[in-house]
């Protein structure tokens, strides 16, 4: 058994996903840049540093890259953070891993800020780490490796829980077997292709099938 639970939060454990998108893609339009929807949402799990490059160029992103991040965080927080609500069962699923002996702690490529909000929302977190605590976010490992550094454990120690393949791509990296959950958007095979060991449909089956699941003893 695991002795500790990193959790992503967008898509995992927060119904965000898509608020996060609309954001990213209000912004990239604003400052100019042809994007769908559904071209942002396919990268949301990354963060601002892995993101705005798949959709500008170096020029542009000196040009205004920074700008453009800036005005989709004041966007996101004004309009979409307060809609952002806890998957069906999250706190049952968290109290549940927390009996069991397994500390829980957070990885996620959001903003220090958006953090804070986030963690008050789905009332979690013994430890955490945002894409401000590491040099690089996911797809790289850093975000893991910062919080297996705060819980002062190694990565065959610990277990993610995450919805994208940027996830388990990054705890893979670090050493860290991933579960994943479809409630993200992406498929199975994307998930598993990435990494997982196992794939769920969101929190609620995790927690409805606890006693066949990692964190039983």
């Amino acid at each position: 058994m695991p002795k500790a639970a990193i959790f992503d939060l967008d898509g995992t454990l927060l119904d965000s996903v898509d608020l996060h998108a609309l954001a990213w893609h209000e912004a990239l339009v604003q400052f100019g840049h042809d994007v769908t929807f559904e071209d942002a949402r396919s990268q949301i799990g990354k963060g601002g540093d892995k993101l705005i490059p798949v959709f500008l160029s170096a020029d542009e992103q000196r040009d205004h890259g920074n700008e453009m991040e800036e005005w989709r965080g004041e966007r996101f927080k004004s309009a979409y953070l307060p809609l952002v609500r806890p998957f069906s069962a999250v706190p049952d699923l968290l109290r549940r891993v927390r009996d069991a002996g397994v500390r829980i702690a957070i990885g996620t490529s959001a903003k220090k800020d958006e953090l804070g909000k986030y963690l008050e929302i789905a009332r979690i977190a013994d430890v955490s780490a945002s894409s401000e605590d590491a040099e690089e976010s996911k797809p790289a490992p850093d975000i893991f490796e910062v919080v297996l550094k705060k819980l002062k454990i190694d990565g065959r120690d610990a277990v993610a829980l995450g919805d994208t393949p940027y996830d388990a791509s990054a705890a893979g990296k670090a050493g860290i077997v991933t579960i994943g959950v479809l409630c993200g958007g992406f498929t199975e095979a994307s998930l598993r292709e990435a990494g997982c060991a196992k794939v769920y449909p969101g929190p609620a089956a995790i927690f409805a099938q606890f006693e066949n699941s990692v964190f039983a003893r």
